[in-house]
């Protein structure tokens, strides 16, 4: 593993001259992973992230909520049932992502029997419908995650509509219109379109019901609806 650099050295370091891998897609750290070395690996790497408190999962990018568990921590949720009760909860955004970190199949080490833990990882793959990313280390779960921030900063202008000069069908008119929102993409603007039906609906929704459905961070909500009463 790549040793971690002091973040709050003056002396300039090669890793200072790096420009941001995600400038344009935050990765949304939970206030609770401040402290992580996944979180010193992407100060090192010089990406794009913010802290808020997550109610549910560890990382936030764009519309996929992010839940990372080491072996050890995967194995004790699973005993005291608390993995489902997370997974059910993640299901409240549009995309999910599992992360398990150091995953290894010593099944005797634990005090659980092997087939829990297979027939776990069937469930989340085909009862949650969750996908799974086994990483190798801290360093590799935060290449991950810039990787999937990056991934999300070439399909943001390619999926939209606000390019396209004649819109044929109602519903374009509609997402056309909700795309022109900051922060508002071509995934978020047809998922609250299926939500709220309409966008006389999506305009007389409250703060706190935006909060609910998990489409858009609170970040980006407080932007919409600054804009609504502008």
């Amino acid at each position: 593993m790549k040793q971690i650099e002091n973040i709050f050295s003056t002396t300039p370091t090669l890793t200072q001259t790096k420009s941001c891998p995600n400038p344009k897609i935050s990765i949304i750290v939970d206030t609770r992973e401040k402290q992580s070395l996944i979180t010193a690996n992407l100060i090192q790497q010089k990406a794009n992230i913010k802290h808020e408190l997550l109610e549910i999962g560890d990382y936030l990018i764009n519309e996929t909520i992010v839940e990372r568990k080491t072996f050890p921590d995967f194995i004790s949720s699973i005993i005291d049932k608390r993995l489902t009760s997370q997974l059910k909860e993640m299901k409240k955004y549009p995309k999910q992502l599992l992360i398990l970190e150091s995953f290894h199949y010593e099944y005797a080490k634990f005090n659980i029997h092997e087939n829990a833990i297979r027939g776990m990882l069937l469930s989340i793959a085909t009862d949650f419908q969750i996908p799974i990313i086994y990483t190798e280390n801290e360093e590799d779960t935060a290449n991950f995650l810039i990787l999937l921030a990056k991934r999300y900063e070439k399909s943001k202008t390619q999926n939209t509509i606000r390019q396209t000069k004649t819109l044929k069908t109602p519903k374009e008119q509609k997402q056309f219109i909700l795309e022109g929102f900051p922060g508002i993409g071509p995934v978020a603007a047809k998922n609250l379109l299926e939500e709220f039906k309409s966008l006389e609906n999506i305009f007389k929704t409250t703060e706190k019901e935006f909060k609910e459905i998990k489409i858009l961070n609170e970040d980006k909500i407080k932007r919409f609806f600054s804009l609504l009463k502008d």
